[in-house]
């Protein structure tokens, strides 16, 4: 595939915009494994090789293990994650797979285990995940 657009340079208010909600985040209490977590399990799923790439790098970096980013895309079927990660990778899924809408007992879940405060910042995350996968593999991006 060949790349193409480069959308920072083509419409870089909107790249900008985006960029304000990783600022805001970066800004947050969330954990950078849990960022990590959220960001490649999304990737995963939106089939993104450009952000796969990345936030496996980025996770190796903050220390997370080779086996819990192998193992992420079967979390479900071992015992390495927690159960805070296991409510953040469900709400991960079913927002990154929208069309089958958020549960009422994954949303209920995810509050009572991550709190309101914590859960509007999970959210924005796996929102803002979302945004790049497609910017990603709209125009083409590739790995290094």
């Amino acid at each position: 595939m060949e790349t193409r657009i480069d959308m920072s340079k083509v419409a870089p208010e909107g790249y900008k915009a985006i960029l304000g909600l990783e600022k805001y985040i970066a800004s947050t209490s969330l954990d950078p494994i849990h960022k990590e977590l959220i960001k490649i399990r999304a990737s995963q799923i939106n089939g993104c090789a450009f952000c796969i790439d990345m936030h496996t790098k980025d996770a190796r970096k903050l220390g997370l293990s080779e086996q819990r980013i192998y193992l992420l895309n079967a979390w479900r079927d071992t015992n390495l994650y927690s159960e805070k990660e296991k409510a953040i990778l469900t709400l991960t899924e079913e927002v990154t797979l929208i069309s089958h809408h958020v549960s009422d007992a994954t949303y209920q879940n995810a509050s009572k285990v991550l709190g309101e405060d914590y859960l509007a910042i999970v959210i924005m995350m796996i929102i803002t995940i979302n945004a790049w996968n497609r910017i990603a593999i709209t125009t083409g991006m590739q790995p290094e």
